[in-house]
Parts: C-alpha cells; structure tokens; sequence
C-alpha cells in the first residue's frame, strides 16, 4: 500500500491598490498576497500547517515584503 502525503502552499490575491513602493520609491499598484500551507493526503489539502502569512509585491520592481496587519487590513478594505 502507497500513502502519498506532502505539502501544498497555495498564493491567493486578496487586493491591488496604487501605493508608494516602499523599496522603488514610485507610484505603482502593490498586491497583496495571501500565502498558506497545507498538508495533502492523496492530493487533497487537508489543514494548515503554518499560519497564513501576507506579504505585498510591487508591479514594477517585483520586490517582496512582508505585509504588516495594518496594510494588510487596509488593502483588503479597498479590494471589495
């Protein structure tokens, strides 16, 4: 008997807004990304493993960063 088990992390766009880049300096839209991990049994994610983490990516010089609670908060505001 085979048990396939791993884990999954998964990429979820919660909003884009036109910001400041904070590593660039000019105006261009920050997305902000939900990322969670799972673990999968049979290739069906089953819970998380790690808490959910945001982080906001610029469109213009792809830099990463971690989004605080505050941001997070207020670009998901914005999106809806």
């Amino acid at each position: 008997m085979f048990l396939l088990f791993g884990l999954r992390t998964r990429d979820d766009v919660v909003g884009r807004r036109v910001t400041t880049c904070e590593v660039c300096g000019y105006d261009a839209p920050q997305t902000l990304v939900r990322r969670t991990t799972k673990f999968t049994l049979f290739f069906v994610p089953l819970f998380p493993v790690r808490p959910s983490r945001s982080y906001l990516e610029c469109a213009r010089c792809w830099a990463v960063r971690p989004a605080g609670s505050r941001s997070a908060g207020r670009l998901a505001a914005h999106a809806g």
